[in-house]
């Protein structure tokens, strides 16, 4: 009854106070474009497009100018002349930062991201997740294993603390294998990466599990511009071809495409990876009379590898084996992923639509390792198998709504749904050469359930916003062990609720402040939430942002954000038995600065620069470091586009970090380099990239370890590390059609 009055009042104000405006928006192909910002130039009234390209503007005039502005289309200047529904066509065009407008919304940093994107295209699987401002990655076992991840003074390891999602479906494996939150997001193709949405702390109620340092949105290109085919080669037997065929091109608003990847390498090391990765991807979208859209996605991924594991830094020193030399070379693994998504968005009518994903993944994976080499098992040495098949299954459907009242807008938001892991055979044994089996160490089937459901508000009252919003989540953990002598089922189940609160204040269209509070958890492993009989199941992070975007010039943006983030338990790496066990409680605070400049037509500039202060709260004194956790991140680069060449300049910065508790070890920084210049021609591209432009010498990912060579009297503690590649040349050759 109080949703109808609402409603109702909101009616009434909206037809006292003033005229709306409205209309729809579509690019040239006549497909509605989404979050297109409309701007009143008299009245500095504002809206953004639904779904529907939609949009309904308050507080206008007939003879009022509406400005309408989105990335990667030219800006256009409208008159209102009457007040019937109006049709705008936005042509594509160049990029230019001076048609950017800072806008009233809880996400108005993804700005950054869209010009990073459309400045910088992603060509690599390794450059999809470095689209994040701040975020760093490292690959440590050939390859094919999922990258270990930097944010916001996490080592988040594979993805504890950052949620990631493609196309609205999970990317993190919970309960897994290797370690909770796994995400293997390689399955993924860089070209068909439209739009990259993220998020940095836990203030997003339509994210949940894992969102403690922040989320990782990628949507992919509902259709392709153009049919192409594109071959990479390079050094250390490097080869990769993909392929992009558009099967349907707008007719009767239907598009659809299929996309393939073929990725194989050695790599630098002395033994060979062996890497081959394959990619098959199709996808179909049509958009209904009544403007319903219906989007089918489907996709395969299979890769395996070997890898010569880490390498201890008394082995290098004393020449025993080079940097690219092995101790171990017998790791690798291999993985498969099959995903199917189906998306759904109902217009209910101009200012409300339901949008709906469902999703079914089935997932194979299976990894050796031997992180310790002879410390446990003097004669057969440590290595371990670490295997897995589940199916994951889930939906999520979210209700919009729109309401103009006065000078004011509300957008809410209704979601919920599930998501199930139903895993089978989740394995830790001791082997032999990938073969032998020496021990069995678990052994058991893992069905966790999540369900949720949330509320989001967001009032636009002119310089204004405020986003007040709630979530709910309930967990159902079940563990069969079949290693146990007797039959039985160990189940716990755990809710959380969590509740987050934005402001953001424009004070110009350059201008925007923001404060930011909101609360997020990550769930611990299945096998931890029986073993502890529900204790420390969903322990809490609670965060606070607050900062400012800024256009001081017109071509340069400024974003800056001071931060604090308080963590109920920590999930720390410990490298003896190269696993991730739960620690205690963590503080950490910090401060996150970017720039975007373009210093004249087709030049940019970016920089991004991140400090923060990470520490356990529960450790002694002088024992409170977070191992690997990174205190200083900077990245920057430029980029170049004049007419058929272009080319860019990129540069990573990690400082030096602690690697265990009390900083007696320290895992080395670096600073590396890449570069890449792309000539265009007719419809044919030619590129030459080089990572490592300087060979420098580094250390993708370091763990403190202790380990015992063959024959060693006595074990080691010490630095364990997989070096960085080294100058890496490739060329790249894509035609168009």
């Amino acid at each position: 009854m109080k949703s109808l009055l609402t409603v109702f009042f909101a009616f009434v104000i909206t037809h006292i106070w003033g005229q709306n405006a409205t209309g729809y928006i579509f690019d040239e192909a006549k497909k509605p474009l989404e979050t297109a910002y409309v701007l009143n130039q008299k009245t500095n009234s504002h809206a953004h497009t639904n779904e529907a390209g939609f949009f309904n503007i308050n507080q206008t005039s007939v003879g009022d100018t509406l400005k309408i502005v989105l990335l990667g289309y030219k800006s256009q200047y409208f008159i209102v002349k009457n007040a019937e529904k109006s049709t705008i066509i936005l042509p594509k065009s160049i990029f230019e930062l001076d048609e950017i407008t800072i806008n009233a919304s809880p996400k108005t940093q993804n700005i950054v991201s869209d010009i990073d994107v459309r400045i910088n295209p992603v060509n690599s699987s390794q450059e999809i997740l470095r689209k994040v401002p701040g975020l760093f990655i490292g690959q440590h076992a050939g390859g094919g294993k999922a990258e270990q991840i930097f944010l916001r003074g996490f080592d988040i390891d594979h993805g504890t603390d950052i949620n990631i999602t493609v196309d609205g479906m999970p990317v993190n494996m919970v309960s897994h294998a290797h370690g909770q939150g796994y995400a293997d997001l390689h399955f993924l193709i860089p070209e068909t990466v439209g739009k990259l949405d993220f998020g940095k702390g836990s203030y997003y109620a339509d994210k949940g599990n894992l969102t403690t340092a922040g989320y990782v949105a990628f949507s992919t290109k509902d259709k392709l511009d153009n049919s192409a085919v594109s071959i990479e080669a390079g050094q250390f037997n490097t080869f990769r071809t993909v392929g992009l065929f558009k099967l349907l091109s707008g007719e009767n608003n239907q598009n659809a495409y299929i996309a393939t990847e073929y990725l194989a390498t050695n790599g630098a090391f002395e033994s060979p990876q062996n890497f081959n990765r394959l990619n098959v991807m199709g996808k179909y979208s049509t958009i209904l009379p009544n403007q319903d859209k219906i989007i089918i996605s489907a996709s395969h991924f299979k890769s395996r590898w070997d890898a010569s594991g880490q390498v201890p830094q008394r082995a290098v020193e004393s020449r025993l084996i080079s940097r690219f030399g092995a101790i171990d070379n017998t790791e690798g693994g291999q993985t498969s992923r099959s995903n199917i998504n189906f998306q759904f968005n109902k217009r209910i009518d101009n200012q409300s639509f339901v949008k709906t994903t469902a999703y079914l993944s089935q997932y194979n994976f299976e990894l050796f390792s031997n992180f310790t080499f002879f410390l446990n098992d003097s004669i057969n040495g440590d290595q371990i198998k670490q295997k897995e098949k589940r199916n994951i299954y889930g939906l999520h459907s979210e209700w919009n709504k729109t309401v103009n009242f006065g000078k004011g807008e509300l957008d809410l938001q209704i979601g919920g749904g599930f998501r199930t892991d139903d895993n089978r055979d989740v394995e830790l044994s001791h082997t032999v050469n990938r073969k032998t089996l020496i021990e069995a160490i678990k052994l058991g089937d893992i069905t966790e359930t999540n369900t949720f459901g949330y509320a989001n508000a967001e009032f636009n009252f002119g310089k204004w916003l405020i986003n007040p919003a709630v979530r709910f989540d309930n967990f159902s953990f079940i563990y069969n062990d079949q290693l146990a002598t007797k039959y039985a089922t160990q189940s716990i189940k755990k809710s959380i609720l969590s509740p987050k609160l934005n402001f953001a204040y424009n004070a110009s269209r350059n201008l925007q402040y923001y404060l930011k509070m909101g609360k997020g958890f990550h769930s611990n492993d299945t096998r931890v939430v029986v073993a502890q009989t529900g204790n420390e199941i969903l322990p809490a992070a609670y965060s606070a942002d607050l900062g400012l975007m800024w256009k001081p010039q017109p071509r340069l943006l400024l974003n800056v954000a001071l931060w604090h983030l308080y963590l109920e338990q920590e999930f720390v790496y410990v490298g003896d038995e190269g696993v991730v066990e739960p620690s205690g409680r963590t503080r950490r605070q910090g401060v996150d600065m970017g720039l975007r400049y373009q210093m004249t037509e087709g030049v940019f500039f970016n920089g991004d620069v991140n400090y923060t202060i990470a520490r356990s709260i529960d450790d002694e004194k002088g024992q409170n470091y977070i191992p690997l956790a990174p205190d200083l991140t900077a990245v920057g680069g430029l980029t170049v586009q004049k007419g058929r060449w272009a080319g860019s300049y990129q540069f990573r910065y990690l400082k030096s970090r602690p690697a265990n508790e009390d900083n007696s070890i320290v895992a080395k920084g670096y600073f590396v380099n890449d570069a890449n210049v792309n000539y265009q021609w007719r419809n044919m591209n030619l590129g030459i990239s080089v990572e490592n432009l300087f060979n420098t010498a580094w250390n993708e990912t370091q763990f403190a370890t202790e380990s015992r060579l063959k024959n060693e009297p006595q074990s080691v503690e010490e630095i364990h590390f997989i070096p960085g590649t080294p100058f890496f040349l490739k060329g790249k050759m894509t035609i168009q059609f």
